[in-house]
């Protein structure tokens, strides 16, 4: 699995820090979102998917098996 993120979707909400802390978080200046990792580890797999469906700005994309899904 790969996670990437769309700052210019992100509308500063945090449910993914919220969901997945250690893949991401919020940008210090504009709170935004910001990647700690873009290859997930397989116990991240469901918090990664669930922040993705959680974002109010379908910020992130979720890439897996070659086959990318925006907001999971």
């Amino acid at each position: 699995m790969q996670v990437s993120v769309d700052r210019d979707r992100c509308c500063s909400s945090g449910m993914c820090v919220m969901n997945a802390p250690a893949v991401f978080d919020q940008d210090d200046r504009d709170s935004l979102v910001r990647l700690r990792q873009t290859t997930v580890l397989p116990e991240q797999f469901d918090d990664v998917r669930l922040a993705a469906e959680l974002c109010p700005g379908q910020a992130i994309t979720v890439t897996e098996d070659g086959t990318a899904q925006p907001g999971a």
